[in-house]
């Protein structure tokens, strides 16, 4: 089985078509999206729609802080750009979909894989895997061999051996990287809809379970026609900006 990994997608249809497209031609026969299906993006409707569709086929999601603020918590920890997309994107979405928000898992465990938007210690207060010690503390709190992650928005992937020492990995994108029973690793998949690193291209990961081999992928896509929506909508003009690669 082929799993494709998608995370902060952000409302933006063009990169979650693109990363959705690039999976299936891929041989994706899964999905699991690990959370803020909402914020920044111009099409948040569409895209909360298209992943409930895809969970009534047997995908998997669980909620990101974009999604909990928007179903009707933690607006007040975002800063002050995400709180107003936060109210604009209530104003855009369906009760059905706001619902759908709110009753998206925090966290799902299955066999050796542990599925979360933030961290393994405490998936509910969002806070960031920043690091070597943040990767340690999220590993050690739970007891699943690989931690498939989003939150912070970059392409990382670490991993800890019978000492206890972890490490860090900058993933190549396209290069598959053998993932050693072992090692216990987490995998930071990067963001969908709002990559931060100055490369506009969407960030997602397939699991291949079968051989243990996980791909970090950048896929292109139409950022400037999405920059365009959020100017369109009268977001602000940073998270266009950032779509666009000029500015982190």
């Amino acid at each position: 089985m082929t799993i494709a990994i998608l995370t902060d997608l952000h409302a933006n249809r063009e990169a979650v078509e693109a990363c959705l497209e690039h999976a299936e031609k891929r041989g994706a026969d899964r999905y699991v999206f690990l959370g803020d299906l909402v914020g920044y993006g111009a099409d948040p409707e569409w895209v909360v729609q298209t992943v409930r569709r895809h969970v009534e086929q047997g995908a998997l999601v669980v909620q990101g802080n974009h999604d909990a603020a928007v179903a009707g918590s933690l607006r007040e920890k975002l800063n002050p750009d995400a709180r107003r997309v936060v109210d604009w994107t209530r104003g855009q979405l369906t009760a059905e979909s706001v619902a759908f928000l709110g009753d998206m898992p925090m966290r799902h465990e299955e066999g050796p894989w542990l599925f979360v938007h933030a961290n393994g210690w405490a998936p509910q207060d969002f806070e960031y895997i920043s690091g070597l010690l943040d990767a340690g503390r999220s590993m050690r709190a739970t007891r699943a061999r690989i931690t498939f992650c989003g939150h912070v928005h970059d392409q990382v992937l670490y991993h800890m051996g019978i000492q206890q020492r972890v490490e860090q990995f900058a993933p190549v994108a396209g290069s598959p990287v053998p993932l050693s029973a072992s090692r216990r690793w987490l995998a930071v998949a990067g963001s969908v809809g709002q990559p931060r690193d100055g490369n506009p291209a969407a960030c997602y990961v397939t699991f291949d379970e079968l051989n243990n081999l996980l791909t970090f992928w950048r896929v292109p896509y139409d950022h400037d026609g999405a920059a365009a929506k959020i100017r369109a909508a009268g977001l602000p003009e940073s998270l266009a900006r950032m779509l666009e690669g000029t500015i982190r």
